[in-house]
């Protein structure tokens, strides 16, 4: 969330800001609803203060036995008394207006990202790995023949499309990903290792950005909760309302978790195969550090999540985002696209965002730098990885031409030492 004294002090930049990201100017409005709000905060306070007064001096006429100035005055005490009520009421309905419309604000970018409208603008800056040649028609996840295990008719019987039921083979290496990202997370790059809820509070979601604006994005139970779409949700959301030591600061975070996204607005894209689905599991990255620290921390969380890559063998690409491709808390962002050569390009299986004080400002989430105030910590988040497109990455870059797929070593480990799997599905 934004910060209106920075857009008091600061309409043009914040409305070039906007603009940057594709925005009209919003300034204006936002200032007329905070001059509002002050209007009836000022006159609140002056209605409680005559109040006061005339409290003070009914009480003085009261006890000089002067009945005429007391009926008065007490008069006054409930019209001020009222008008106070009614002023504070109006101050909290314009607050509330306010606080909505800068929820809906998308975080401003840093001034290094590109501008541009949409991915067609994004910028390429490393690559790693160079995909293998192969004498063969290489083919999608879904159709070689060793991932026979990935079961899209059962999945849709049970819960229509977007579903997936993994059995055998494919299930374990899916298993053994997960667990190979955690034990790598933990074990060298230094972060802490935590379970989360899936179900959160409305509060949470708020929180770290998924409402009020994506609602329909996400899927809300019965009850009020909300099923998570990423850990970064939880992770983040760990810290709300606290007051941190600076001392205690990075926290480093990661959490293996099912995640759900209803994937609004994606009709027609990726229907085949797993790439896209509505429950999925992701193993998830989050910082919580200073500000001054933050863009640090961004390009060390970039190179936790190519680790993984790198120790699977998996060719990939980093882009940074554009402004008009980047999420919308975040200030800055780096992508991770991996090779497909069943689909004979790259496709997103990171993304690892910086959001400044963003998200920290809609949770209160603080800290307090050694003799100072508190002042709000900054977040980021990165995928680290998906663990389901990891899947779709290690079978089309490891598929063979009889069908079966040579799977990476990094596995080998957790897979009792078997490192392949066979046309008919079977690990060996």
């Amino acid at each position: 969330m934004h910060d209106i004294r920075f857009i008091r002090e600061n309409p043009a930049a914040f409305d070039a800001a906007l603009a940057r990201r594709g925005l009209a100017p919003m300034s204006a409005e936002l200032l007329d609803m905070d001059e509002g709000r002050r209007i009836e905060i000022r006159a609140a306070e002056t209605a409680a203060a005559e109040q006061n007064t005339a409290s003070k001096a009914a009480g003085v006429a009261k006890a000089s036995g002067d009945e005429a100035e007391f009926n008065r005055l007490r008069d006054l005490v409930t019209l001020r008394k009222n008008d106070a009520i009614k002023l504070t009421d109006n101050a909290n309905k314009l607050d509330a207006m306010l606080r909505d419309a800068l929820m809906r604000i998308p975080n401003m970018a840093l001034d290094e990202v590109p501008e541009g409208p949409d991915e067609t603008a994004n910028v390429e800056i490393r690559r790693w790995g160079t995909p293998r040649e192969m004498a063969f028609k290489p083919l999608e996840h879904f159709d070689i023949p060793a991932a026979r295990g990935l079961d899209f008719a059962t999945a849709a019987k049970l819960s229509g499309s977007r579903f997936v039921v993994l059995r055998g083979a494919v299930a374990r290496v899916h298993r053994a990903l997960a667990q190979f990202m955690l034990d790598l997370h933990t074990g060298e790059h230094g972060l802490a290792e935590t379970w989360t809820p899936v179900l959160v509070k409305e509060e949470a979601m708020y929180g770290t950005n998924q409402l009020p604006k994506f609602a329909e994005d996400s899927y809300q139970t019965t009850n009020g909760w909300w099923l998570i779409p990423t850990s970064e949700v939880t992770l983040t959301n760990s810290v709300a309302g606290e007051i941190l030591d600076e001392a205690a600061l990075p926290l480093r975070l990661t959490a293996h978790t099912h995640c759900f996204r209803s994937e609004a607005g994606s009709a027609g894209k990726d229907t085949t195969g797993m790439l896209r689905q509505h429950q999925f599991e992701k193993v998830e990255m989050v910082t919580i550090c200073t500000p001054e620290t933050a863009l640090a921390e961004h390009e060390r969380m970039t190179g936790c999540a190519e680790a993984v890559l790198q120790r699977l063998g998996l060719p990939y690409r980093t882009i940074v985002l554009c402004t008009g491709d980047m999420g919308f808390g975040a200030q800055k962002t780096h992508d991770l696209e991996v090779w497909l050569p069943g689909q004979n390009t790259f496709r997103e299986i990171s993304s690892v965002s910086t959001c400044g004080q963003f998200q920290a400002r809609r949770m209160n989430a603080r800290y307090r730098p050694a003799g100072g105030k508190p002042e709000f910590v900054a977040t980021l988040n990165g995928s680290g990885l998906a663990v389901g497109r990891c899947l779709i990455a290690v079978l089309e870059n490891g598929q063979e031409a009889d069908g079966s797929v040579t799977l990476p070593s990094a596995l080998v480990p957790y897979l009792g030492g078997k490192g392949r799997i066979t046309a008919e599905g079977q690990l060996a």
